[in-house]
C-alpha cells in the first residue's frame, strides 16, 4: 500500500503547491495585493510541495493520521512563503488549519482507537501555545502572536506523536533559527539588528521532529 499512497500524496502535493503559490502571490487578500500571479516561478514550489507530501506519506504510510499531517504540510508551505515575504502568519490560514487538523485527528482516533494520542495532541497544543505565549509576553520583539498560534497548531500535530516529538520540535525551531541567523551574518546578508521571520524555522523544526524525533532522543 505504501507506493500508491506516496504517489497519490505527491500528486496532491503538486496541486497544494500550486494553490499555495497563487495564494502567497496574491497576499494580502484584501484587494491590496502586489498583483503578482505567483510567489515563485513555477514549478519550484509545486515540486517542493510534492516532494514534501511524498516524504510525509513515506513516514506514515496508509495510516489514519496521514491526512492530518498532509493538511499541516500544505498549510505550512503557504505560511512559510507568506512569512518569508511579509513577516506575517495570517489568522486566515493558521486558525482554519488548526481546526481542520483537530477534526482529522479526531477522525483518526475514532477509526484507530487512539484516544490517548488524541488527548496528548490536545495537551501538546495547549502546552506549546502557553509556552510561546509566555515568551511573547516576556519578549514581544522576538515572537509575535502569529508565532504563538502556529506553536499551538504544531503542538497539536507533534503531541499526537509523543512528548518527545513536542520537545524536539520546539527546540529544533530555535536551533534552525539560530543557524540561519549565523549563516546570514557570516555571509553579510543581514546585520546584527535584523529581525528574521520565525515561522519557517518553527515549521522546519516540526518537520525534523516528525521525521527524526525518535532517532534524536534514542
Amino acid at each position: 500500500m505504501t507506493a500508491p499512497v506516496v504517489v497519490a500524496s505527491a500528486a496532491v502535493g503538486l496541486l497544494a503547491g500550486a494553490a499555495a503559490n497563487r495564494a502567497a502571490g496574491a497576499f494580502p487578500w484584501n484587494g491590496a495585493g502586489s498583483g503578482t500571479a505567483t510567489a515563485f516561478r513555477p514549478p519550484v514550489l509545486e515540486l517542493a510541495t510534492a516532494v514534501l507530501f511524498a516524504l510525509v506519506a513515506l513516514r506514515f504510510g496508509a495510516a489514519w493520521e496521514l491526512p492530518a499531517f498532509l493538511a499541516v504540510a500544505g498549510a505550512g508551505v503557504l505560511l512559510a512563503v507568506i512569512d518569508l515575504r511579509h513577516r506575517l502568519l495570517p489568522n486566515r490560514v493558521v486558525v482554519p488549519a488548526a481546526g481542520a487538523t483537530a477534526v482529522l485527528l479526531l477522525g483518526a482516533a475514532a477509526a484507530s482507537g487512539a484516544w490517548d494520542d488524541l488527548l496528548r495532541a490536545g495537551l501538546g497544543a495547549v502546552v506549546l501555545f502557553a509556552v510561546f505565549l509566555f515568551m511573547a509576553l516576556v519578549s514581544p520583539g522576538a515572537l509575535g502572536m502569529g508565532d504563538v498560534k502556529l506553536a499551538g497548531l504544531l503542538g497539536l500535530l507533534l503531541g499526537w506523536l509523543g512528548w518527545g516529538a513536542v520537545l524536539v520540535g520546539a527546540a529544533a525551531g530555535f536551533v534552525v533559527q539560530a543557524a540561519v541567523a549565523l549563516l546570514l551574518l557570516a555571509t553579510r546578508r543581514v546585520g546584527l539588528r535584523a529581525e528574521l521571520p520565525f515561522g519557517p524555522a518553527m515549521l522546519l523544526g516540526a518537520a525534523v521532529a516528525v521525521g527524526w524525533s525518535g532517532a534524536i532522543l534514542g
